[in-house]
């Protein structure tokens, strides 16, 4: 399809208004739109990275100590707590740092945030060869907050829609831990 008389001039006129209406909502002349884009999202990523950064620090801050919660579940520590508004990419790292500090064992944490759950269970090397299995273990317990999930044995997470139930799935957490150590 081809422009031809004034529709190429309408045309370009067109493009022309676009481009000093983008110039106009990034706040700049249209000859350095260009750079200030590019400033723009070199903005967004650093906002972003503080973003990701100040949410791992209110999770470890809103979860506390609580390595005074760790119970021995026939001779397997069993970290089992509530860490309110963590994201699931939030409780992962969260899982993680416990996981360093705990040494051997297995983790389970919920969290409720805009109305949904969100759990995670971890487990280490001994604590699978004990016979503990993430993935088991929040099938075992998802329920509760009305959800399912799955994962392999070292490491499982689940959704759920049932904030009410997380002090339930958490109790459930070691029954379940139980049944599965040897």
């Amino acid at each position: 399809e081809a422009l031809t008389g004034d529709g190429v001039f309408k045309y370009y006129a067109g493009l022309e208004q676009e481009l000093k209406d983008a110039a106009h909502a990034a706040k700049c002349e249209p000859a350095t739109l260009v750079k200030r884009i590019e400033a723009l999202t070199e903005e967004v990523r650093a906002l972003s990275s503080e973003n990701e950064k100040l949410k791992n620090k209110m999770a470890r801050e809103a979860l506390g100590d609580v390595m005074d919660q760790v119970q021995d579940v026939k001779g397997t520590a069993l970290l089992a707590a509530k860490v309110p508004g963590v994201d699931m990419p939030g409780l992962m790292n969260l899982g993680d740092q416990l996981k360093a500090k705990l040494g051997e064992g297995v983790i389970v944490l919920a969290s409720e945030k805009d109305g949904k759950v969100s759990l995670l269970a971890m487990a280490t090397d001994q604590a699978m060869k004990n016979g503990a299995h993430a993935g088991n273990l929040i099938k075992g317990i998802a329920k509760l907050v009305g959800g399912g999930g799955g994962g392999r044995p070292n490491m499982a997470q689940a959704g759920g829609k049932n904030p009410a139930g997380i002090e339930a799935a958490l109790k459930e957490a070691v029954q379940v831990l139980n049944d599965q150590l040897r």
